[in-house]
C-alpha cells in the first residue's frame, strides 16, 4: 500500500511538470522568441524573465510571444502590447521617462548620498582626538614597556 501511494505522488508530480516546445517557422523567429522573453519581466517571480519562470503566468506570457510572432507582429509591437497591459515593470529595462525617473536614478542617488556619507564619517574621525586618562596613559605604558622587553 505504502509502495502505491508513494508511486502515485511521484507520477503526480511529473504531470505538473508541463515542457513548452514551440515550432518556429525560421531560426529568425527562435531567436526573436528568446530575445523577447530574456527581456520582459515575470510579474510573480519579479526577479526572473519569463524565459526562466515556471509560473503559470510566465507561461502564459511566453505563448502570448509565440502568437504573436507567429501572427507577424514585431518586436516593438510586442513589447508595446505588455507594457500597455502590464505596464512598464514589465521589462527589464523600463524606458526613461517621468514614470521610471526614481527607478533610473535611486541607484545613483544611493552612491551620491552613501558616499558623502562615508566621507563626512571618515572627515569628523579625523578630527577627533582621543584622550586618555591618567591611568589609561600608566597601564599603556606599561603594555608597550613589557612589549619592548620581550623583544
Amino acid at each position: 500500500m505504502k509502495k502505491l501511494v508513494l508511486c502515485l505522488l511521484l507520477l503526480s508530480q511529473s504531470i505538473h511538470a508541463e515542457i513548452e516546445i514551440y515550432q518556429f517557422a525560421t531560426p529568425e523567429l527562435e531567436s526573436r522568441y528568446q530575445t523577447l522573453t530574456e527581456e520582459l519581466r515575470c510579474l510573480v517571480c519579479q526577479n526572473q524573465n519569463i524565459a526562466d519562470s515556471h509560473a503559470e503566468l510566465a507561461q502564459d506570457l511566453r505563448r502570448k510571444v509565440y502568437e504573436k510572432l507567429s501572427s507577424g507582429e514585431s518586436n516593438e509591437q510586442i513589447i508595446t502590447f505588455m507594457t500597455e497591459r502590464y505596464g512598464d515593470f514589465v521589462l527589464y529595462r523600463p524606458p526613461f521617462n517621468v514614470k521610471t525617473l526614481i527607478l533610473w536614478l535611486a541607484p545613483i542617488l544611493a552612491l551620491i548620498i552613501g558616499g558623502f556619507s562615508f566621507w563626512s564619517l571618515l572627515k569628523h574621525r579625523k578630527n577627533e582626538k582621543i584622550e586618555l586618562s591618567a591611568s589609561e596613559r600608566e597601564r599603556l605604558n606599561k603594555l608597550l614597556q613589557t612589549k619592548s622587553d620581550k623583544q
